[in-house]
Protein backbone atom coordinates (compact mmCIF):
# COMPACT_ATOMS: atom_id res chain seq x y z
CA UNK A 1 0.00 0.00 0.00
CA UNK A 2 1.31 3.41 -0.92
CA UNK A 3 0.17 6.84 0.22
CA UNK A 4 0.13 9.52 -2.45
CA UNK A 5 0.53 13.24 -1.93
CA UNK A 6 -3.14 13.71 -2.81
CA UNK A 7 -4.12 11.30 -0.02
CA UNK A 8 -1.94 13.17 2.47
CA UNK A 9 -3.53 16.48 1.48
CA UNK A 10 -7.03 14.99 1.74
CA UNK A 11 -6.37 13.58 5.21
CA UNK A 12 -4.80 16.87 6.29
CA UNK A 13 -7.85 18.74 5.04
CA UNK A 14 -10.18 16.38 6.92
CA UNK A 15 -8.08 16.90 10.06
CA UNK A 16 -8.09 20.64 9.40
CA UNK A 17 -4.29 20.79 9.27
CA UNK A 18 -2.60 23.23 6.90
CA UNK A 19 -0.09 21.32 4.76
CA UNK A 20 1.83 22.76 1.82
CA UNK A 21 3.28 20.71 -1.07
CA UNK A 22 6.71 20.29 0.52
CA UNK A 23 5.28 19.05 3.82
CA UNK A 24 2.84 16.75 2.00
CA UNK A 25 5.71 15.16 0.07
CA UNK A 26 7.71 14.65 3.29
CA UNK A 27 4.67 13.20 5.10
CA UNK A 28 3.95 10.90 2.18
CA UNK A 29 7.42 9.39 2.53
CA UNK A 30 7.06 9.03 6.30
CA UNK A 31 3.63 7.40 6.05
CA UNK A 32 4.88 4.99 3.37
CA UNK A 33 7.78 4.00 5.67
CA UNK A 34 5.35 3.37 8.54
CA UNK A 35 3.03 1.31 6.34
CA UNK A 36 6.02 -0.67 5.06
CA UNK A 37 6.94 -1.55 8.64
CA UNK A 38 3.35 -2.62 9.38
CA UNK A 39 3.41 -4.86 6.30
CA UNK A 40 6.57 -6.51 7.65
CA UNK A 41 4.74 -7.29 10.89
CA UNK A 42 2.05 -9.19 8.98
CA UNK A 43 4.74 -11.64 7.81
CA UNK A 44 5.51 -12.79 11.37
CA UNK A 45 4.06 -16.20 12.32
CA UNK A 46 2.05 -15.75 15.53
CA UNK A 47 0.00 -18.93 15.28
CA UNK A 48 1.28 -20.34 18.63
CA UNK A 49 1.20 -17.09 20.57
CA UNK A 50 -1.68 -16.48 22.93
CA UNK A 51 -3.15 -12.97 23.24
CA UNK A 52 -1.80 -11.10 26.24
CA UNK A 53 -2.36 -7.84 28.08
CA UNK A 54 1.25 -7.33 29.13
CA UNK A 55 4.72 -8.55 28.24
CA UNK A 56 5.14 -9.60 31.88
CA UNK A 57 2.92 -12.45 33.14
CA UNK A 58 0.49 -10.93 35.61
CA UNK A 59 -3.10 -11.17 36.71
CA UNK A 60 -5.44 -8.24 36.35
CA UNK A 61 -6.82 -6.73 39.53
CA UNK A 62 -10.56 -7.07 39.67
CA UNK A 63 -13.14 -5.71 42.05
CA UNK A 64 -16.35 -7.35 43.12
CA UNK A 65 -19.24 -6.55 40.82
CA UNK A 66 -21.67 -5.03 43.29
CA UNK A 67 -24.63 -2.78 42.52
CA UNK A 68 -24.64 0.27 44.81
CA UNK A 69 -26.15 3.71 44.80
CA UNK A 70 -22.66 5.17 44.97
CA UNK A 71 -23.16 6.63 48.43
CA UNK A 72 -22.95 10.16 47.00
CA UNK A 73 -26.60 11.14 46.60
CA UNK A 74 -26.50 13.65 49.46
CA UNK A 75 -23.28 15.18 48.12
CA UNK A 76 -24.72 15.50 44.61
CA UNK A 77 -27.85 17.38 45.66
CA UNK A 78 -26.12 19.43 48.38
CA UNK A 79 -25.92 22.61 46.25
CA UNK A 80 -29.34 22.27 44.61
CA UNK A 81 -31.80 25.03 45.50
CA UNK A 82 -34.70 22.60 46.13
CA UNK A 83 -34.52 18.85 46.74
CA UNK A 84 -36.72 16.12 48.12
CA UNK A 85 -35.50 12.64 49.10
CA UNK A 86 -32.23 13.16 47.18
CA UNK A 87 -34.04 14.20 43.98
CA UNK A 88 -33.78 17.58 42.26
CA UNK A 89 -37.05 19.53 42.25
CA UNK A 90 -37.54 21.75 39.23
CA UNK A 91 -40.40 24.01 38.25
CA UNK A 92 -42.91 22.76 35.72
CA UNK A 93 -42.07 24.19 32.29
CA UNK A 94 -44.79 22.58 30.14
CA UNK A 95 -48.46 23.23 30.78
Amino acid sequence: MSVSIDTVKRVARLARIAVDDEEAERMSGELNAILGFVEQLSEVDVSGVEPMTSVIPMTMRQRQDEVTDGGKAADIVANAPVTEENFFLVPKVVE
